[in-house]
């Protein structure tokens, strides 16, 4: 069965930004950011971005390309015989479905406080009464497993209908339509009374507030944040790979996707900041911003439902970009691995996605009494735990030492195909500093996860 392509290099590098846009952009890189200086942080952020999160993108790029199958399958393609790199697309998939386990859940919050900010039910109510909202929806094992079902069940949907006509074209729209969003939201808040103050505490450096915090606490958040944005690891950026030609170098597609997955972390502050000093809010509050604060904003600003729809809008958009993306890799694996239909694949997986989601809804209510990660904490905790601190970044380990190493691929193999087409090219002196360093900064990140930030 010939394997399907996408149609443009557009196509190519939405579905990919649209991967690595998702949540922890938009509340994440914000509020890290507040604590950890503003501008001194964003630069270290710049600086990881370039040195650590593009190369091991190219180097996913590059293994999907040269074997043109998903992660399951990409290694056995590639690899040597009697070699077991192959193993690591066992981890991958495990990493993807894990992933979708809780971030679907998540969506679904984005999706519910999309409908009541379009309803209008924030108006009139005080900051306790919206904090109980919040409270309440977590509450319901009924509206998160709705929310969460409406986004599975339209995700596989979405994929059902093929690589192009589905994935390709819907990423496209709403690729679109969130940076159109970002951009009127960002303008609308930077011109709040108040708003300017915001600006100075996100984009200034502020090398005190950096001491408070401690420069290597700064600098090893800027690590995470930049590697941890990128979505890599796991080959939901792979599968991408394995579906576009060769006339194009991958340095310089990832360079784009960087860029614009960098374009919405900095723009979201630009949304957040301006918004929270214009109201006298801190912006430090993590999850609590998003679902609590930012609608009690809303609901003292003119025209505060219109934004507070908007904003739901381009949360619910930039989650769901993710899930398309990741989806798109499970349903693939299925027709590497077990040689399904795209059809059979999907119907598979929309009864399996659905089911794996429960226990991060249940986590919330029915079996709040379990929390794995000491008190307070929810299974959503425990899986985030493990993507985030484990799968990824090992997942980005293998990638890397597959592509340098003499025993996996061959640095010489990867740099061909990482150079293959036109665009910016891969130097042959970056080798030493692949193989010897880069390999170090990663592993310092997985034991930091390991033992805590």
């Amino acid at each position: 069965m010939e394997r399907e392509k996408l149609s443009s290099r557009m196509g190519f590098i939405l579905l990919s930004a649209g991967c690595a846009i998702g949540i922890g952009n938009v509340w994440r890189f914000p509020y890290v950011a507040g604590e950890h200086g503003g501008g001194v942080f964003v630069l270290f952020y710049l600086f990881f971005l370039v040195i650590m999160g593009i190369p091991v993108m190219t180097m996913e790029f590059a293994v999907g390309r040269a074997s043109r199958k998903s992660i399951v399958r990409s290694f056995h393609e590639l690899e040597k015989p009697g070699q077991k790199w192959h193993l690591h697309g066992y981890l991958g998939m495990a990493g993807n479905y894990l992933l979708m386990m809780f971030y679907t859940t998540v969506a679904g919050w984005m999706l519910y406080y999309f409908y009541q900010m379009l309803m209008g039910n924030f108006e009139g109510k005080n900051s306790e009464q919206v904090g109980q909202l919040f409270q309440d929806m977590l509450a319901s094992p009924g509206v998160l497993a709705g929310a969460m079902l409406i986004i599975v069940i339209s995700g596989i949907f979405i994929c059902s209908a093929g690589l192009q006509n589905g994935v390709e074209r819907i990423t496209k729209i709403m690729m679109s339509l969130l940076l159109a969003i970002i951009v009127v939201l960002a303008i609308h808040s930077m011109t709040l009374s108040g708003g300017i103050e915001g600006l100075k505490f996100y984009l200034l450096p502020d090398f005190d507030r950096m001491k408070e915090v401690g420069l290597w606490e700064t600098v090893t958040a800027a690590m995470n944040q930049a590697f941890f944005t990128l979505s890599l690891g796991i080959g939901s950026m792979g599968i991408f790979g394995s579906y576009i030609d060769k006339d194009r170098g991958l340095l310089g597609e990832s360079v784009n996707i960087a860029v614009l997955d960098t374009f919405v972390a900095l723009v979201s502050g630009l949304i957040i900041f301006p918004t929270c000093f214009a109201f006298g809010i801190s912006p430090n509050q993590g999850p609590g911003l998003i679902f609590v604060t930012l609608p009690n904003i809303f609901n003292g600003m003119p025209g505060g439902r219109i934004w507070g729809t908007l904003f739901f809008v381009f949360m619910t958009f930039a989650a769901f970009s993710t899930i398309l993306a990741v989806f798109e890799n499970i349903i693939s694996c299925g027709m590497d691995l077990f040689h399904w239909s795209r059809k059979k694949s999907c119907l598979v997986n929309l009864g399996a996605l659905a089911v794996l989601s429960l226990p991060c809804v249940f986590g919330y209510n029915l079996w709040s009494a379990f929390q794995p990660l000491g008190e307070g904490s929810t299974v959503l905790d425990l899986e985030d735990f493990l993507v985030s601190n484990l799968i990824l970044p090992i997942g980005s380990l293998c990638y890397l030492l597959f592509c340098v190493a003499r025993f996996g691929w061959g640095f010489e193999n990867y740099r061909a195909e990482a150079n293959t087409g036109n665009g910016m090219k891969l130097p042959a002196w970056i080798r030493p500093y692949l193989t010897f360093i880069l390999p170090v900064l990663i592993l310092f990140l997985i034991v930091k996860g390991l033992l805590g930030n």
